[in-house]
């Protein structure tokens, strides 16, 4: 049976890291779709190039039973994140972290997705690698300051930059 993955990018996303998603699936012939946490599809990379997305992840909603696994692509919008966590797309950016979870779903992401995993409260005692920056803020799972994790199904990197050590984990958890 062939894979599917939900990718929700941030506004303004990481390019490397969405980029390294993107292809490691094409590769690999893993279809995805990719969900803008924003007010529409359209959204940037941190370095200014635009993106339309196939959805705004409110559009994940009640989906959970279409995908294999969604993938966290972080952005410059994390560090804001408290400030804007009542905007409509967070509502819905946490919703469907919950949704997926409580579904079984493989969860991976980096540099912030341990934090959002949290704040959706479904990493319970679960090891998740974090950016050194948001690793203190991590209270329910275990925030490791290794380059990448897997626990059971959550799987995450650091940063972007460790993120290519962690891809072949989440590849063969998705075959």
């Amino acid at each position: 049976m062939a894979k599917r993955v939900a990718v929700v990018a941030m506004n303004p996303v990481n390019g490397l890291g969405l980029f390294s998603y993107l292809e490691a699936f094409f590769e690999h012939k893993i279809a995805c779709e990719v969900f803008a946490v924003a007010p529409t599809a359209a959204i940037r990379t941190n370095s200014g190039i635009g993106l339309q997305a196939d959805g705004v992840v409110a559009d994940l909603r009640g989906r959970a039973g279409e995908f294999d696994a969604l993938v966290f692509a972080c952005g410059d919008a994390v560090p804001v994140f408290a400030q804007h966590a009542s905007e409509p797309w967070n509502v819905a950016l946490m919703e469907v972290i919950g949704e997926f979870a409580a579904a079984g779903k493989i969860m991976a992401g980096h540099c912030g997705a341990g934090l959002l995993f949290e704040l959706a409260g479904v990493i319970d005692g679960r090891r998740v690698a974090s950016h050194p920056m948001v690793q203190g803020l991590i209270r329910r799972g275990v925030a490791s300051q290794a380059d990448f994790e897997s626990d059971g199904r959550f799987i995450t990197a650091q940063c972007e930059h460790t993120l290519p050590a962690m891809i072949p984990l989440l590849l063969g958890a998705l075959e």
